[in-house]
């Protein structure tokens, strides 16, 4: 009987032992700079993986990457590995592996050598946020027209080549692609869309409430609830990666109009910040353009969804033909 008990006990350690290791590997995530899943030929990419002292990144097609040994840096959290130059044969899956051979998440980028690409995220979206795809011309930076397609159906044109998913649902998951007439179409990506989030609140963006006036210096600040140091912060304007830092801060120095925006954080195992609108004043304090906010709740009397510019004095209303997609004026 106590050589049964001891048994008992010693497998009773060994499922306790190999519970935590597996704990430690589903701790180990990859993630990617700039945070998109299309690229254009020669582009830099940075893969990130949190949870490992080193980053053995593995393409599905080419194996483990030689580049990692060469520019391989560590992070707070982990590691990073740099892709500098990227080719059409560096699209695929790619993941990190510990020494025993165990997975991180896999992010399936696309290269292209064409002239249009659409800037969709790569890690998932949680339900409730507000996602932004962003067509890309190659040779152009402004005036042409995109055409947006889910799953192959078209679902809007925009003169601004952006288009905004308010208050995104697991039905909006799916594969995006976007065309620009006269330059081409961009190759298709699969908007991730998460129903569990590990977002509780306790991540915040702290953006001045009042407006900064141009030329003075902002610091934006993520904050963690369950922890005030040792995180990686990464800083997003208008849906696209900006910034990433090891102190949770981002300094905007000599604050132009262009910096007004939408800005929120993440932090790797603790959430994502909700969006805030940091505005940006000219020299005599008053605003030179109307200010643009993605609606959070139903508006009194209509669906939340688009806003329209109406005037300098700052009245939105709801365009009612299109509540969920919208470009950015």
């Amino acid at each position: 009987m106590e050589v049964r008990a001891l048994c008992i006990r010693l497998l009773m350690i060994v499922v306790i032992l190999l519970d935590g290791q597996d704990q430690k590997v589903d701790a180990v995530s990859l993630s990617i700079a700039p945070n998109r899943l299309q690229f254009f030929e020669y582009e830099s990419v940075t893969f990130y993986c949190e949870g490992v002292d080193y980053c053995e990144i593995v393409h599905k097609f080419k194996g483990k990457l030689q580049s990692c040994i060469r520019t391989n840096k560590r992070t707070p959290t982990g590691s990073s590995c740099t892709i500098k130059h990227v080719y059409t044969d560096d699209s695929g899956e790619y993941w990190s592996e510990t020494e025993g051979g165990k997975r991180s998440n896999i992010i399936n980028i696309s290269v292209t050598d064409g002239s249009v690409i659409l800037e969709v995220p790569a890690l998932p979206v949680i339900e409730g946020q507000t996602v932004t795809l962003h067509c890309r011309n190659k040779t152009s930076s402004s005036n042409f027209i995109a055409d947006f397609y889910k799953d192959g159906r078209h679902i809007h044109r925009s003169s601004k080549g952006n288009v905004n998913i308010y208050r995104v649902f697991k039905s909006d998951e799916g594969l995006y692609k976007c065309s620009i007439s006269g330059a081409g179409e961009s190759p298709e990506s699969w908007l991730k869309v998460s129903k569990n989030s590990t977002h509780d609140g306790s991540v915040i963006l702290e953006v001045p409430a009042l407006p900064v006036m141009e030329g003075q210096t902002v610091t934006l600040h993520c904050r963690n609830k369950t922890s005030s140091s040792n995180f990686t912060a990464d800083f997003y304007k208008d849906g696209r990666h900006i910034h990433r830092s090891s102190t949770g801060n981002m300094n905007i120095y000599r604050v132009s109009k262009s910096d007004e925006g939408l800005y929120k954080c993440s932090i790797s195992g603790a959430g994502e910040s909700p969006e805030s609108w940091l505005k940006v004043t000219d020299e005599d304090g008053l605003s030179s353009t109307c200010i643009y906010y993605v609606l959070e709740t139903q508006l009194e009397g209509a669906e939340a969804g688009t806003i329209k510019k109406m005037s300098s004095a700052g009245i939105y209303q709801p365009i009612a033909e299109d509540p969920f997609y919208s470009a950015v004026q």
